[in-house]
């Protein structure tokens, strides 16, 4: 998802925990106050002036977002229980996601982790209730709505489609069962995908019968198929990389460039000649950094022959770096997280090698036949 999510912004931070919003959200954030100030509190509490029900569709929105991040919360406050960090929570369009870093440790674990946020949105919705029932008025319908909207979203949560918080909760049933947590991962994504496909068809066919929300469920079904087809194949991968190291699919006989040399020089004797992407940058035995074509995209043709490596090579950083004895799903997800298609093997002070993401997607299509 994580290509998904670069149009956000960090607006600040909880439990040490960033907490952005997508560009997405704000268009939803629009909506729910356009419809709440235009229908909702108008019908609610009627005689009021119109700038009445603007100030509480704002605040009603906001609740609303506040109570997505608290759903999200909760499931990060669980997971930092099982030492899982999370890396931030995003709003956008179809709710909140809290983005951790790494799976949980076993099913008790995953179980826990899934259903603490369904659980928070319960405790709103009664929190909301208990409000409204002591209140009155455009202040009663507020609380009255963000007590429904918390325990849709709860209901709505514990759907068994993979990986909505259901979907999660039957992936640890079923990984607890069969003690296979990729076995589990896949038939949790292929069940996702089916209520994916079945929210799509009943959007159409609400569309086709003129009933409200079609568009949405639509919307809402292509986003849960895409998440739960990416599971389905992330899974798949790890299971194809399990127990595989590192040093046994890196690249031992690196081809290297020296940072004396121009970009000329490095086009035509090595990108060109070679086919690879980057090369590592290497003086008197010494790593220095990387380059790729990315950096040699950035530079004028007519500059090629008075531009030297060393001018605009990568400086190498501790990131880059991966161990022989870790494992080849843990460099794939660095190299994920760090934008880079390839890592430099080391063991001490010592380069060993490189692995890049082609050395990788080429084992496993070798592996599969």
């Amino acid at each position: 998802m994580n290509g998904l999510f670069q149009g956000a912004w960090k607006i600040g931070t909880l439990m040490g925990i960033p907490i952005r919003v997508h560009f997405t959200w704000f268009v939803v954030f629009g909506l729910i106050t356009w419809s709440l100030s235009t229908f909702y509190f108008p019908k609610a509490a009627p005689d009021l002036p119109a700038v009445s029900y603007w100030i509480k569709g704002v605040l009603a929105a906001l609740l609303l977002f506040g109570s997505v991040a608290f759903h999200e919360l909760a499931h990060s406050f669980v997971a930092k229980k099982y030492k899982i960090s999370i890396e931030s929570i995003t709003l956008f369009i179809f709710g909140g996601v809290a983005q951790m870093k790494g799976e949980p440790p076993h099913p008790k674990a995953e179980f826990r982790i899934a259903i603490a946020g369904p659980l928070s949105s319960f405790f709103l919705a009664l929190v909301f209730f208990s409000l409204s029932a002591n209140t009155g008025g455009s202040v009663k319908a507020l609380f009255s709505y963000l007590a429904q909207i918390n325990l849709i979203l709860g209901i709505f949560n514990l759907i068994p489609g993979f990986p909505m918080d259901g979907g999660r909760v039957l992936r640890s049933i079923i990984w607890e069962k069969k003690k296979n947590f990729f076995y589990a991962t896949q038939k949790a994504s292929s069940i996702g995908q089916k209520i994916a496909l079945f929210f799509i068809f009943f959007g159409i066919f609400t569309l086709f019968t003129r009933m409200p929300g079609g568009l949405w469920l639509m919307l809402i079904g292509w986003f849960l198929y895409s998440a739960a087809q990416a599971s389905y194949q992330q899974s798949t991968l790890q299971e194809s990389l399990s127990g595989i190291k590192v040093k046994d699919i890196m690249t031992k006989d690196m081809v290297t460039i020296s940072p004396s040399i121009t970009i000329d020089e490095a086009v035509n004797n090595y990108f060109l000649r070679y086919g690879y992407g980057g090369f590592p940058v290497v003086s008197d035995g010494k790593y220095l950094g990387m380059i790729t074509l990315k950096e040699i995209k950035d530079i004028p043709k007519n500059a090629f022959e008075d531009t030297r490596v060393k001018e605009v090579y990568l400086q190498h950083k501790k990131q880059w770096e991966i161990s022989t004895e870790d494992e080849v799903i843990k460099a794939l997800e660095k190299m994920i997280r760090e934008d880079t298609g390839r890592l430099v093997v080391k063991e001490g002070d010592i380069i060993q090698g490189l692995i890049t993401r082609n050395g990788i997607a080429k084992y496993v299509q070798i592996r599969g036949r």
